[in-house]
């Protein structure tokens, strides 16, 4: 639409309902708006109620204004927003970012501040602003999914960055806390505190069901399952736990201001395993720093006996394998524990019986029916057992020797 003289095009009629200019309104109405937005903000988000209160009333406050006099240009040139004209949004995400802010409460905020503004726009609207309230409409939805793209963004730019130090941060502690370096050294280095103890952990995990055959489908899952583990120990912890884990399992320092309770742990085992979908198996010692990698290597060990002799999935300590643990040392006398039950190397379902007998405490009934035998069967190779050894099962001191012996052979790998 040009004059008659054929100059600039003439401007267009200003937007309007209830018969006054919708940007004129919203300007004049801004100051005021602006409070009740804010005080919205604080009643019904905790998270802003916890800033500092200069903060609220100085930036926050601030980008509210700013937005809603924002909108009001865009009405009144009945232009929408250009992506450079969101900086300070921007700017204000990526310092909420900064502070710790989660990013639904920020984008809440925002639809807060948009709705409320909206209302201010609509009040008093009749049948015949129909058109100029459409259009209103219209650039409002624009401005508000662009105030979206242009906030996440600025937002999880800024969270990258930080979550990518934090991460190298606890790498590097982990690191020097494994390598045993002075703890005086390591906190400078990496610029996270260390704490008085840890809770040493050798972790192992099944393939979740989603796990199993090639694709893209089976990493997801894998990836799924560990970010959950580490949920659980966070939460355990009160804050990031210090892990190296991949699908298989790993290894997790929990700092811990006291030591916790072995039943604690164990429930903390049984969670993590059920927030994954996984059976986790682990092996636990709470250490000083200065013990961290001699825990970690007995943890280790603990974990490899636990394989070795069949137990149960679960946590495990050094107390739970203390007998298996002592005989797979080196020492002169295994050889001569692991020899007394070499008469039945040639006879496996001898050997067989013997280990399920003493699983099953001694009892021949209960042992009939896990080899599927008749409890006379069992009697009579028990006596046989008896014969080529020269030891008693039933003897308790007998018991005792058969026992180290059984554990003296899986350590030689018999």
């Amino acid at each position: 639409m040009s004059d008659d003289k054929g100059g600039e095009p003439a401007a267009a009629p200003p937007l309007r309902v209830a018969g006054r200019p919708i940007a004129g309104h919203l300007r004049a109405r801004a100051p005021d708006l602006t409070r009740r937005v804010v005080e919205r903000l604080l009643a019904e988000l905790p998270v802003y109620a916890e800033l500092p209160p200069e903060e609220v009333v100085g930036d926050i406050a601030g980008v509210v204004q700013h937005s809603l006099r924002q909108f009001a240009d865009i009405l009144e040139r009945r232009r929408p927003a250009g992506d450079g004209e969101l900086a300070r949004q921007r700017d204000s995400a990526a310092q909420r970012a900064e502070e710790g802010v989660p990013l639904d409460a920020i984008l809440t905020a925002y639809q807060i501040g948009v709705a409320m503004g909206w209302d201010e726009v609509a009040t008093g609207a009749e049948p015949g602003d129909l058109a100029d309230f459409q259009e209103a409409l219209g650039y409002l939805m624009d401005f508000q999914r662009k105030l979206t793209t242009a906030v996440s963004g600025a937002y999880l730019e800024v969270r990258q960055i930080l979550d990518q130090q934090e991460h190298g941060g606890r790498q590097a502690l982990m690191t020097a806390l494994l390598a045993g370096e002075p703890v005086d050294s390591v906190a400078p280095r990496t610029g996270l505190r260390v704490a008085d103890r840890y809770v040493v952990m050798t972790l192992a995990f099944t393939p979740h069901p989603d796990e199993k055959g090639p694709g893209p489908r089976a990493r997801v899952a894998a990836r799924r399952k560990v970010r959950r583990v580490r949920t659980v120990l966070d939460r355990f912890a009160g804050g990031p736990a210090l892990t190296a884990l991949d699908s298989s399992g790993g290894t997790a320092l929990l700092p811990v201001p006291a030591s916790p309770s072995w039943a604690a742990l164990r429930e903390l085992i049984a969670r993590a395993g059920e927030a994954a979908d996984t059976v986790v198996t682990a092996a636990a010692e709470i250490a000083a720093p200065a013990g961290i990698p001699a825990a970690v290597t007995q943890c280790a060990e603990v974990m490899d006996l636990v394989h070795r002799t069949g137990r149960a999935p679960g946590l495990h300590r050094l107390a739970d394998v203390l007998l298996d643990y002592q005989l797979s040392r080196p020492s002169e006398a295994l050889a001569g524990l692991a020899g007394l039950l070499a008469p039945l190397d040639c006879k496996p379902e001898l050997r067989h019986t013997l280990e399920c007998y003493l699983a099953c405490e001694l009892d021949r009934r209960e042992t009939a029916a896990a080899l599927h035998v008749h409890p006379n069967t069992v009697a009579y190779r028990v006596r046989r057992i008896g014969e080529l050894t020269g030891l008693d099962p039933a003897r308790p001191t007998d018991v005792q020797l058969i026992n180290a012996a059984l554990v003296a052979r899986r350590s030689l790998g018999e």
